[in-house]
C-alpha cells in the first residue's frame, strides 16, 4: 500500500492510498467512499481486492479530512465537492502520460481511468462526470447506492427509524469538525441532525448560503444529462437512506449513457451475495468497467 498526500490547491491535501496488480495495470479505477467513511471501509477494502486481481491499479481516493488529513484543509468535504478529486484524476493522466514515454514504464500512455462511488462518493463521481461532459480524463463511472437527490436522501436519514444512523453521522462529523482546530463545542452545540449541521458549517463554508441551496445546487441529478461516458447506476429499492423514487429521473430515459440496475433488495451498500465473495456488487462493477477497459484497449490497438 502506497500512501500519498496529494496536494489539490493551496489549503488542502488529500490522502490517497494506492496498490498496484503484480503485471502491467488494465487502468486506473478511482475508488471514492461515503459519509464519514474512508479507505479502509469494508465495501472499499472488498472492491479493491477484487480489482486488483482483475489487473487494475486501485486507489482510495479519500475526501478532504479523511484519512486523518483533517489539519491540512481549511474546510471539511462535502457531497457535491469535485475539485479535489478532479485535480488528483488530472495529475494521475498527466503521470500516465509522462511513463508512457518511458520504455521501461511499459505502453501506458492510454491507461484508462475508471471512477467507482459509493454513496456519498458516488453524487461527487456523477456530478464530476456531468460537470465534464465530453471528456478524455475519465473513461467510465460506477456510482453504488447514491443520493442523487441529497434534499430526499437527508429527510430520509432523518426519520425516526434511521434515527440511530444519522446520530452515527453526526457524532463522527462533529468529532472531524473539531479535530481541525477551527470550531469549538460551543459552535456545534445545538446541531443535532445532518440537515443542522449542513445549514451551519458545509454551506456556509462554500459560499452555497443554507443547506437547502446546497442541496438544491449539489445533486448529482442536475448533471445527470450531462453525462457523456458509460455509467452504471446500482441501487437497491430498499435501500433506507436513499428513496428509489429519485430514480424515475427522465436523464435515464433520455440520456444512452446512463445505465441503472435496481434490485429489489441490497439495503445501502449491503448487496450480499449467498455464495462465493462477499458482495456480488464488486463482480458487476468490475465485469463493467473491465468491459470499458477492454473496448479501450482496442480503440488504442486501431489507432
Amino acid at each position: 500500500m502506497e500512501r500519498r498526500l496529494i496536494r489539490t490547491d493551496e489549503d488542502t491535501q488529500v490522502l490517497v492510498q494506492t496498490q498496484h496488480p503484480a503485471g502491467q495495470p488494465l487502468g486506473d479505477v478511482v475508488f471514492l467512499h461515503g459519509l464519514e467513511g474512508g479507505g479502509d471501509s469494508g465495501y472499499i477494502r472488498s472492491m479493491a481486492w477484487h480489482a486488483l486481481q482483475a489487473g487494475f491499479a486501485a486507489h482510495r481516493f479519500h475526501m478532504r479530512t479523511c484519512g486523518g488529513t483533517e489539519n491540512l484543509c481549511r474546510t471539511l468535504y462535502h457531497a457535491g465537492l469535485t475539485s479535489d478529486l478532479r485535480a488528483f484524476l488530472e495529475q494521475t493522466r498527466q503521470q500516465n502520460s509522462a511513463c508512457g514515454q518511458n520504455s521501461a514504464c511499459g505502453q501506458n500512455r492510454a491507461r484508462p481511468i475508471f471512477l467507482i462511488g459509493f454513496s456519498l462518493g458516488g453524487n461527487v463521481s456523477l456530478k464530476l462526470a456531468g460537470e465534464l461532459g465530453e471528456t478524455d480524463l475519465i473513461q467510465g463511472v460506477c456510482a453504488i447506492s447514491t443520493p442523487i437527490d441529497l434534499a430526499a436522501s437527508v429527510r430520509r436519514i432523518g426519520q425516526p427509524d434511521t434515527r440511530l444512523y444519522e446520530r452515527r453521522f453526526v457524532k463522527r462529523m462533529k468529532q472531524r469538525l473539531l479535530a481541525t482546530g477551527r470550531y469549538a463545542l460551543a459552535d456545534l452545540k445545538d446541531a443535532h441532525s445532518l440537515y443542522a449541521i449542513d445549514d451551519r458549517i458545509t454551506a456556509p463554508s462554500f459560499g452555497l448560503g443554507n443547506a437547502d441551496n446546497y442541496y438544491a445546487t449539489q445533486s448529482a441529478k442536475n448533471f445527470l444529462d450531462r453525462i457523456r461516458v458509460p455509467t452504471l447506476l446500482i441501487q437497491a429499492q430498499d435501500d433506507m437512506f436513499v428513496p428509489f423514487e429519485m430514480f424515475h429521473h427522465p436523464a435515464f430515459r433520455s440520456n444512452p449513457n446512463l445505465h441503472l440496475m435496481a434490485t429489489r433488495h441490497g439495503g445501502h451498500l449491503g448487496f450480499l451475495a449467498r455464495r462465493g465473495q462477499r458482495f456480488w456488487v464488486d463482480e458487476v462493477a468490475l465485469d463493467f468497467i473491465g468491459g470499458l477497459a477492454r473496448r479501450q484497449a482496442k480503440i488504442g490497438m486501431r489507432a
